[in-house]
């Protein structure tokens, strides 16, 4: 490490840069050192070997500086270049330069440290706009990221690295009380992992094992070019990237719910599963949340166990465990599910109605638009140049749509969420199956009735239409044929809703509010 350190030192001197540089600084994290050069940033990999990393040799660290590369230039070309050599010696090194390679760096295109998504949410720059496009790039890398082999994602290998956080755990906290969360943690854990056994190895087969990112938080995301880019993905070992696309998932919506946003992680998730339709993985989110968040925990007990650590840091560092744990806590006791429809006209606002429970409250979302779509292989957005009562829009395509709707209801509930169906629901043989359902499956039905007024109708279509953003095609000739064919709630529908006026805020916060309440969310 002594030689690593002269070199280090050297390569401060803007002289060692095939290109212009006024000044060097140095980043360092526990594996590895950032060179920081105004265009471009040097990442070099300290000769370690810890627990789960090895970079001992130079052979090792130029192979894994070659598997960076390749890794993140999966959705991060731009921003990862090349692995060059540094030549020369120790204490006059050059960088890509000639002769023998004596370390190597990947080279990538620096970008503000200002730009990292933490530090965005922290001085409340990140709105809703980037979380929808940070959903969409993960379904899009998620949707061609590579199979895992067989040797990862068994169920079986899923719950060892879940014991051995709380193992750690225990070994470093002596407070009883904490001792005593964990335990219950613990045996909740086993309970769900056994539960979900069979959904496990559905997962495996369904080929949601992936080589994904592995470390996906808040500051391995950048906004770059106005766009949410992943970078620093997990190179160095492959158990921890070859893993679930949920438990991917989990580690972003547990990050953003730790940070004081379970608005925004609600957000991802629902967007998330809107882009890439992976509902039945929410039976499994539960584990991989509390999981994601005891690993937090694991490591505030590590640091707060530092023997040099001083005494104001050390509370503080507890305090955030503490803090984990009552998150993991909050993810193994979801509320109550149940079964809510919408019910309104094209442009009365049952998607923002929607959006905003489901931001509020732990639901998920199911949208007809989107639904239907994806059954005729059109992306949510895509125009589908089908006319009203034809095409996609046909008899056979809207049966085939609403037992989507119902199969994919039933798959949340029975992952144990509140689903809210996004749908007109304007007659009544399309409300009395989810009624219905709701019944079966013993949960409270709730109907959203979206109410609003002619011209905000009209101008909501044509809003729509021109930013061509949604997934509706609904133009004014379709409204009107919906007033037209439109079946008022009866006696037991009507006990069943609660009326919404999207224009006003109040209005929505009250359904809201009730929605909360039949979910035990209040």
């Amino acid at each position: 490490m002594a030689r690593m350190s002269v070199l280090i030192q050297a390569l401060l001197d803007p002289r060692c840069y095939p290109h212009p540089v006024a000044e060097v600084r140095l980043l360092e994290t526990h594996i590895s050192w950032l060179l920081l050069t105004g265009a471009y940033a040097y990442k070099i990999k300290k000769p370690v070997c810890l627990e789960f990393v090895d970079f001992q040799t130079l052979e090792l660290r130029h192979h894994y500086c070659l598997e960076e590369l390749r890794l993140n230039r999966r959705y991060a070309p731009q921003l990862y270049l090349d692995v060059v050599p540094i030549t020369g010696s120790e204490a006059h090194p050059s960088v890509a330069g000639a002769g023998e390679a004596i370390e190597y760096a990947v080279k990538m295109r620096e970008f503000s440290q200002d730009d990292l998504l933490d530090r965005r949410l922290s001085r409340g720059s990140l709105g809703p706009l980037q979380i929808d496009k940070l959903a969409d790039a993960c379904a899009r890398f998620h949707a061609t990221a590579a199979i895992a082999p067989a040797r990862y994602g068994t169920a079986a290998a899923l719950l060892a690295p879940a014991l051995a956080n709380f193992a750690t755990i225990r070994s470093l906290s002596s407070d009883a009380r904490s001792r005593e969360r964990i335990s219950e943690l613990e045996r909740w854990t086993c309970a769900e992992h056994a539960r979900n056994t069979t959904v496990f190895r559905a997962r495996k087969r369904a080929g949601r094992i992936r080589e994904c990112h592995g470390d996906l938080h808040l500051g391995n995301i950048a906004l770059i070019d106005g766009e949410p880019t992943l970078f620093d993905c997990i190179e160095f070992n492959e158990s921890f990237r070859w893993i679930d696309v949920m438990n991917e998932m989990a580690f972003a919506v547990m990050d953003l719910t730790a940070r004081g946003r379970p608005d925004y992680a609600r957000r991802l998730r629902n967007r998330y599963l809107e882009a890439g339709g992976d509902y039945a993985g929410l039976a499994v989110a539960p584990f991989y949340l509390v999981y994601r968040a005891l690993v937090r925990a694991k490591v505030d007990c590590i640091r707060a166990s530092q023997p040099d650590i001083a005494a104001p840091a050390r509370a503080l560092q507890w305090e955030d465990f503490t803090e984990r744990l009552g998150l993991a806590e909050s993810f193994a006791r979801p509320g109550r599910p149940f079964l809510a429809i919408t019910c309104g006209l094209a442009g009365s606002g049952k998607t923002h109605a929607s959006q905003s429970a489901l931001e509020r409250i732990d639901a998920i979302r199911i949208r007809s638009d989107v639904e239907r779509k994806r059954l005729c292989g059109l992306e949510p957005c895509a125009p589908s140049g089908s006319a009203m009562d034809s095409g996609i829009y046909s008899q056979r395509m809207s049966d085939r749509t609403f037992a989507r709707l119902a199969k994919l209801a039933k798959t949340v509930i029975a992952a144990g969420y509140p689903v809210i169906v996004d749908a007109a629901f304007i007659r009544r043989d399309r409300r009395a199956p989810f009624q219905r359902l709701a019944a079966s499956l013993g949960v409270p039905f709730v109907i959203i009735s979206c109410r609003a007024d002619e011209e905000v109708l009209a101008e909501r279509i044509a809003q729509r239409q021109a930013e061509g953003r949604d997934a509706s095609e609904a133009t004014l000739e379709v409204l009107r044929e919906q007033q037209r064919r439109a079946q008022a709630l009866d006696d037991t529908e009507r006990e069943q809703a609660v009326v919404v006026d999207s224009a006003d805020p109040r209005s929505i916060e009250m359904m809201v509010n009730r929605l909360a309440a039949i979910g035990r969310f209040d």
